[in-house]
């Protein structure tokens, strides 16, 4: 299992969620840990629909301060 930190600071939606499915389709695998810094004020909104359609679950999400959210999601 390896964790693999995405870093999406300065994009706006849709491009984290796009980034994020990029990333688990072509360098993940089955039990990795994707972890996301995202500041879309929309982020942890998209983060919820993501998850739901790519069938990958949330473990956590915090705020940073400064609009910035981090999460972790399994693959």
């Amino acid at each position: 299992m390896a964790i693999v930190l995405l870093d999406l600071k300065g994009m706006k939606c849709p491009q984290p969620t796009l980034q994020m499915t990029i990333k688990v389709r072509t360098e993940l695998k089955a039990g990795d840990v994707l972890e996301v810094v995202a500041d879309c004020p929309t982020f942890a909104q998209d983060l919820k629909g993501w998850s739901e359609r790519m069938k990958k679950p949330v473990l956590w999400v915090k705020d940073e301060g400064n609009g910035s959210k981090r999460c972790q999601v399994r693959v």
